[in-house]
């Protein structure tokens, strides 16, 4: 008698901690990050934001579709982690062509974005061999067709000339970021369901709340590293203490109840299709609102600390921009993991004096400093504010399951 293969799949048996081998992984993102924030910060324009937020795009599609894979996967197996430092060798990589992406190291970067998408997803077929979960296998199949086509597009935006290689790789996220809400449908083979996903919510939840830290973490960085070469007067003094009053206050945002109810919501679940759709709109997509928010606040800090009393157009926009992208990703993250009516009053409220400020800034001729130290302070009012309702019974204790 054949004895059994051995599963490389989880055993689902209570909540599924995230393994050693992940947070490894995770590592080479926050170089990734760091990546991303200096090369905005060069490029500060309307064309280098666009091209940053399309590498963006490209480096959290990455790191969340790895985190489905290992979602499914036992990191603890030794082929999975053999997998798992390939993509880190791959990231690695990656990372390192972020500055010259719409240079010189173009095709780098198009190769081995496709090869770690492809890749991945050809190991994660050869892992649900067997027909353990036909359905998810069936998903896989369809995943891999979707991102050989998008694979095809990358690589010839790595072969243009600079100029045009935005378009092939605009082509290409598009192709990505359509596929789970296209639900992958293939002539021939159909669409897949969300009751093949089969996802571990809490797994999930637990895997995008420590991106967040990598990000803030990230931005700390920057601030420490920035201020250590600085000379130390009242200007940058209080630069520097207003970039970490607001990395407190967007951390308090996002972990002070938003991520464990979210996860509470997730725990409490039973229908596996709700809890897969939920899974895909919070984490996979709105999620990336959040990150790139502190992306961007990551810049902005950079630029207060430097440039405390002047600042372009350009620079105001990220000083403003940065913490209402973040508060606009916590919100809809927020609304859609709760029984909530509308996104929460508070964060709707931060987003509109956000505005005010905007409006306010060229006619009153506020400086980077000012403008840094509002953009903080209506991130700790959010903070506050959220905090008092919750403590006051104002909002429900705890998300109930639909």
């Amino acid at each position: 008698m054949t004895p059994a293969r051995t599963t490389l799949l989880r055993i689902r048996e209570g909540h599924a901690k995230v393994g050693f081998s992940e947070l490894f992984f995770d590592l080479v993102f926050v170089f990734a990050i760091t990546q991303l924030s200096h090369t905005l910060l060069e490029n500060l324009s309307t064309l280098g934001a666009l091209r940053t937020a399309l590498l963006f795009l490209g480096v959290w599609w990455l790191w969340i579709f790895t985190s489905w894979v290992t979602n499914w996967l036992d990191p603890d197996k030794v082929p999975v982690r053999l997998m798992i430092f390939a993509l880190m060798f791959g990231g690695l990589l990656l990372s390192s062509s972020l500055p010259q992406a719409f240079a010189e190291r173009g095709l780098v970067y198009g190769l081995v974005f496709a090869a770690m998408q492809v890749g991945r997803t050809a190991f994660m077929l050869w892992a649900l061999r067997g027909g353990r979960s036909p359905g998810n296998f069936r998903n896989f199949v369809r995943i891999l067709i979707w991102l050989s086509v998008s694979a095809v597009f990358w690589v010839l935006g790595g072969l243009a000339e600079p100029e045009s290689r935005i378009v092939w790789w605009l082509v290409a996220v598009a192709i990505e970021y359509l596929g789970p809400f296209a639900y992958f449908r293939v002539p021939g083979l159909g669409r897949s369901s969300l009751s093949d996903w089969d996802v571990e919510g809490a797994h999930l939840s637990e895997r995008c709340g420590l991106f967040i830290i990598i990000a803030l973490g990230e931005s700390i960085l920057i601030t420490g590293a920035t201020f250590a070469k600085l000379e130390w007067n009242p200007s940058t003094v209080a630069a520097f203490c207003i970039a970490f009053l607001g990395s407190v206050a967007m951390w308090w945002i996002y972990f002070d109840t938003g991520a464990e109810r979210a996860t509470h919501r997730m725990l409490q679940q039973t229908d596996q299709t709700r809890q897969a759709r939920q899974a895909r709109n919070a984490y996979t997509y709105l999620h990336l609102l959040i990150v790139g928010g502190i992306v961007v606040c990551a810049v902005a800090d950079e630029l207060v600390l430097v440039h405390p009393d002047h600042a372009d157009g350009a620079g105001i926009a990220a000083i403003i921009g940065g913490p209402a992208l973040y508060l606009l990703g916590c919100a809809l993250f927020k609304w859609v993991t709760n029984t909530r009516v509308f996104p929460p009053f508070s964060h709707c409220a931060g987003l509109l004096m956000l505005a005010a400020l905007a409006l306010a800034s060229a006619p009153l001729h506020l400086s980077p400093l000012l403008l840094g130290a509002a953009t903080s302070a209506i991130l700790m009012i959010v903070a506050a504010w959220e905090t008092i309702a919750l403590r006051r019974g104002l909002l429900p204790a705890a998300p109930a399951a639909h």
